[in-house]
């Protein structure tokens, strides 16, 4: 999607408020005194040295808004449903792992095995970073296509490993790192159909993850119990052939970017943006969720075996993914919609409430001796779960501005990899030496809550930039208009010199 660049250098003309002259061409303030007020108060829209004027055929672009477009669509959909169905049902393939590569008397099972879901987890987001420059220098078709082909290659070669050692590298990195490059280009594709619509597509779009997340653990357990671990991994491996047959239609629309005479600094200063580091309030942003996610994907690991403990093998335990992937897409379209009617960064306490939820009803597993309580708990962190994730997109808009939003969203996401990748090994550390789950959940409520009071200093922050800006820009205003003064007054001396010199 391509967006008029609001410091377009075309427009440099300031008039004097309340009069009608324009400020004489000598007298015009420099452009880089211009921005140096934004640059000291982070401000993230200040436009890159050397950017070429965007060209005429993109500015003239028109959006089909369908017709192809819902065939990216749909394809769009299964990325993120095959993606995410999968890891967020990981916890049914962790309790077949445990039984596969040890026995209850091994004293850090629960914790080596964790590490296969949690690096998988963390290695989609890790890697956001670079799937964006990938995007950006080969498009999304081919960056879609040779992820999901990388993607089948690690799942088909999980299903012949026989020690966790290999599962780590196989699943956890090589199958993740294509997840991520097949997810990251089928939300940059839509842009290029879809722009009146484009909400509306990419509610559907994310859907498709919560709709995955509902059947897929019963299609896991009735495959693990009928075919077994590794068949059931070559038959998930169907899945990713048909996500490589997706990735070929997402064929681009939008015009190339012509090749520009830029420096090789400046090319680099484009692809790796520092602008966005300059906005206190995205730098705020940017390490509080990482805080609150130590905890986030514990249940999706550890919440089955959990349940097998506390309320025995027989029970059916796949409920609870299904509840919580029913109310998290019911969850995306509610605060979706509520989104659009908080102001500004005032967005960001939507998401403190969901880290404040999220973080009771993990404190709360431990405590349920009843599986209906459970089924209430999974319930509530299903909603406020699409409440965090649906208003991500949303809230770097308003921090960091249009023209930087990918990379900021990339750099949070790669951040986010960390406490993913950190969390179910460390509950499941917990576990092996208390002997329960007990402590693990109760831990893994605290980071949500410490992350959402980081959160909420996000609009004070950026209140103050705003207010500071505001009294920048009226100095200025003053100052030219206190030279225009001066220069009127000079002009008027010099015109009564000469009335006095001909008398």
């Amino acid at each position: 999607m391509t967006e008029e660049n609001p410091l377009d250098p075309t427009s440099t003309k300031q008039e004097v408020p309340g009069g009608e002259q324009e400020v004489p061409e000598e007298q015009e303030v420099p452009e880089e005194q211009q921005e140096a007020p934004r640059k000291q108060n982070g401000d993230c829209s200040e436009k890159p040295p050397d950017k070429p004027p965007a060209p005429a055929e993109e500015a003239g672009f028109v959006h089909p808004e369908g017709g192809w477009g819902w065939v990216v669509m749909l394809s769009s959909m299964w990325c993120n449903g095959t993606v995410f169905g999968i890891q967020n049902s990981f916890g049914l393939l962790f309790v077949e792992l445990l039984k596969r590569f040890g026995t209850e008397n091994d004293a850090d099972l629960r914790f080596r095995t964790a590490w296969v879901g949690s690096l998988a987890m963390g290695m989609i987001f890790f890697c956001s970073p670079i799937v964006s420059i990938f995007t950006d220098i080969f498009g999304c078709r081919i960056t879609a296509v040779g992820g999901a082909a990388v993607a089948l290659v690690g799942l088909l070669a999980s299903s012949f490993v026989e020690s966790l050692g290999l599962m780590y590298f196989t699943y956890g990195v090589v199958f993740a790192c294509g997840c991520s490059f097949s997810y990251q280009p089928s939300l940059v594709i839509l842009g290029h159909y879809f722009k009146k619509r484009l909400g509306l597509v990419n509610g559907i779009v994310t859907a498709g993850s919560s709709v995955f997340t509902i059947l897929m653990p019963y299609l896991l357990s009735g495959l693990l119990s009928s075919l077994g671990f590794q068949n059931t991994l070559r038959v998930l491996c169907t899945l990713i052939f048909v996500l490589i047959l997706a990735g070929f239609s997402y064929r681009p629309l939008l015009p190339p970017k012509p090749k520009s005479s830029q420096s090789g600094q400046s090319r680099l200063r484009q692809v790796f943006n520092t602008n966005i580091w300059k906005s206190v309030g995205y730098r705020i942003w940017a390490f509080g969720i990482p805080a609150a996610l130590y905890g986030y994907f514990v249940p999706y690991v550890h919440l089955m075996k959990h349940v097998e403990e506390r309320f025995g093998a027989d029970t059916n335990k796949e409920v609870l993914l299904m509840c919580i992937g029913i109310t998290s897409g019911i969850g995306r379209l509610i605060f979706g919609h509520v989104a659009d009617y908080v102001k500004g960064v005032n967005k960001v306490f939507l998401q403190v409430s969901s880290f404040f939820v999220i973080g009771v009803m993990s404190m709360m597993i431990p405590l349920c001796n009843i599986f209906g309580g459970l089924i209430a708990v999974c319930l509530l962190m299903g909603l406020f779960d699409g409440c965090f994730i649906c208003i991500m997109a949303p809230i770097a808009f308003e921090l960091v501005g249009a023209d930087d939003v990918s990379q900021a969203i990339g750099c949070l996401l790669g951040l986010m990899s960390v406490p993913m990748v950190a969390g179910p090994p460390i509950a499941g550390f917990l576990r092996d030496k208390l002997g329960s789950y007990d402590v693990a959940f109760y831990l893994a409520g605290i980071p949500p809550l410490i992350g959402g009071v980081l959160l909420c200093f996000i609009p004070w922050v950026e209140l103050k930039r705003q207010r500071a800006e505001k009294k920048e820009a009226q100095s200025r205003d003053q100052d030219v208009t206190q030279k225009m003064i001066e220069q009127e007054k000079t002009r008027e001396n010099a015109k009564s010199k000469e009335l006095d010199s001909v008398v």
